[in-house]
């Protein structure tokens, strides 16, 4: 191949160009996530500001919302409401309280399933959030453009917890990851980001849940979100 154009040449080194075989060096910086070798592996250091963020678990429980966590205490309080919507199990306020987030910032909303996705988008479009976690059953391409839109010029996280079988379908989030219980804690493939693919998913050390009978043996709700976060 021969060498480009000194025109193309300076195209190539523009601050505005980013090259799919390079981590994109021109993203804001990211929120750091608690774990240096996934900030490592993202561009802009961290969780994207302003951007969707798909998290695609395997199964619920495997330390999913544990990911997130650091991120998340780590947030200043000027920074808006941590809101979560639509969590499939009702949430233990001591696990969260421990964790280092103050319960008076924590915004727990429960639509009806049509709904969810409006929810979403108006609560990303008020300007009053540090960061959204939704669990989106169900989510088609034009609505998750709707929401990508409602975050545009923010400084706002937000993860959107999703099927695993959504990583064959298109969508505009710059992140996405799947998530499977590893042998040390949390494997996370890293699916799309704005840079090359992942040679490997990445092995994280991230706290699961307690086995579900040393939580809560009369009960027959599952652990994940009752008991502790995931």
């Amino acid at each position: 191949m021969s060498p480009p154009t000194p025109a193309l040449a300076a195209l190539l080194h523009h601050p505005g160009v980013w090259r799919g075989g390079h981590l994109a060096d021109n993203t804001a910086p990211g929120l750091p996530t608690g774990h240096a070798a996934l900030d490592a592996a993202l561009p802009g250091g961290g969780w994207p500001r302003g951007g969707l963020t798909e998290l695609l678990p395997r199964h619920r429980g495997v330390g999913e919302l544990s990911l997130l966590l650091p991120a998340l205490a780590s947030l200043e309080a000027e920074a808006g409401w941590i809101a979560l919507v639509a969590p499939p199990w009702p949430l233990h306020a001591p696990a969260w309280q421990a964790a280092g987030i103050r319960l008076a910032r924590l915004l727990v909303v429960a639509p009806p399933p049509r709904e969810i996705l409006w929810a979403c988008e108006q609560l990303l479009a008020s300007g009053t959030l540090g960061a959204l976690v939704a669990w989106l059953p169900e989510a088609d391409p034009r609505a998750l453009r709707r929401l990508q839109l409602a975050l545009a010029g923010r400084s706002s996280l937000a993860f959107l917890f999703r099927p695993p079988a959504s990583a064959a379908q298109p969508s505009p989030a710059p992140l996405r990851l799947a998530l499977e219980a590893g042998p040390g804690g949390l494997a996370v493939d890293i699916l799309k980001r704005r840079g090359p693919p992942l040679a490997a998913p990445l092995s994280l050390a991230i706290p699961r849940p307690l086995a579900w009978h040393r939580l809560a043996p009369h009960c027959s709700a599952p652990p994940s979100l009752q008991a502790l976060p995931a």
